[in-house]
């Protein structure tokens, strides 16, 4: 019998770790070792901390929050932006941070590393970003990093187990399914998904008996609480999401994937942020690229994961999207039709969905 954590179990416990201001050591076969700790939850104490064990300090960035400070991203996607010795804890968030990027400007120019390997450095950054928090990481190098983690009673995380767990999606698993009656069919059944790594539940809505040996209507609808429960009009996800359930309430059969992905995949608090920063001006897309994300960091994969383990091989999709399409495509998932979906335009969401068809592809 075996009660030591393993490597997802671990990977769990540093996101936890790392969202409440506690640092983690991540380590490679070759003996490097280091601390990280995310750049949003980092505390004055826990600065000055790092600055008693070495004053070699640097934050991590993507490579997209990397080009907003004119940062030079010698590691390609990602930039090591050195800590001045008097930098202090608002100095450090504001790297991280673009909130006050146009009110105070980030004095320049920043120094970034480019000798050594940024391997682990990429790690603490995607941990930060699965853990749904502003995607940069101040890290410091340590001697002997298992020794150091077992002294301090920190998680520790190995590299070559933990880079295959980061870059690919956990496997979904049935918890219950249970009749659920609804306003747009009586014959409404929930079944509620859940991941191994310990991440967000995700969901599906069957309407009516779909038949599995034909195309069932079908919406992967990314979870928007603004839009879905709030009725925002910055965009278009509330009335795309009652139009999908009406559309197959009217038909009598039809499966809704409500994924936890909010703000195309980099949760509220950060989506929020871009809001904020949309304010200032700019569009969706560039206010992604300024809190350090791409486009959209979603991972559609998980709807054809569910779709399968429900019987389903082919769908007529109800999207706007052409990227779902493609992706239902290569993994295994028929598209027999693209089903539009335009509802929900106003006068806050226009820009919004202009810039969603200029950038993105949407077909509007």
């Amino acid at each position: 019998m075996s009660l030591i954590p393993d490597i997802t179990e671990l990977l769990a416990r540093a996101r936890a770790d790392l969202r409440m201001g506690v640092p983690v050591v991540l380590n490679d076969d070759s003996g490097t070792s280091v601390l990280a700790l995310a750049s949003e939850t980092l505390s004055p104490q826990r600065l000055a901390d790092l600055r008693a064990l070495d004053d070699d300090l640097v934050v991590a960035i993507t490579v997209r929050r990397a080009e907003t400070l004119k940062a030079r991203a010698y590691d390609g996607d990602l930039a090591r932006v050195v800590i001045p010795a008097d930098a202090d804890h608002a100095w450090v968030r504001a790297v991280a941070d673009p909130s006050d990027d146009l009110n105070a400007p980030m004095k320049g120019p920043l120094m970034t590393e480019r000798q050594g390997n940024a391997h682990l450095h990429r790690i603490a950054i995607a941990l930060t970003k699965s853990a749904r928090l502003l995607p940069a990481a101040v890290v410091v190098k340590v001697a002997d990093g298992p020794a150091f983690a077992a002294a301090h009673g920190l998680t520790r995380i190995d590299h070559t187990r933990a880079a295959p767990h980061l870059a690919d999606r956990s496997a979904l698993h049935e918890v219950v399914a249970a009749r659920l009656p609804m306003e747009v069919s009586e014959a409404g059944r929930l079944h509620v998904f859940r991941p191994e790594d310990g991440g967000e539940e995700h969901y599906a809505i069957e309407i009516g008996r779909p038949d599995r040996s034909q195309p069932v209507l079908a919406r992967l609808h990314s979870a928007c609480f603004t839009g879905d429960l709030m009725g925002s009009l910055k965009c278009d996800c509330g009335p795309q999401l009652r139009g999908a359930l009406a559309q197959m309430g009217a038909e009598g059969a039809g499966v809704l994937l409500y994924l936890n992905q909010e703000g195309r995949g980099i949760g509220l608090a950060n989506k929020m942020r871009a809001y904020f920063l949309q304010d200032q001006g700019f569009d969706t897309v560039e206010a992604n690229h300024r809190l350090g994300f791409e486009d959209d960091e979603r991972d559609f994969r998980l709807g054809s994961d569910i779709l399968k383990s429900l019987g389903f091989g082919a769908v007529r999709l109800l999207t706007n999207n052409p990227a779902k399409i493609a992706m239902m495509e290569r993994t295994g998932i028929a598209v027999t039709e693209r089903v539009p979906l335009k509802v929900g335009e106003t006068a806050h969401n226009r820009g919004y969905l202009a810039t969603k068809a200029a950038k993105s592809g949407h077909l509007l």
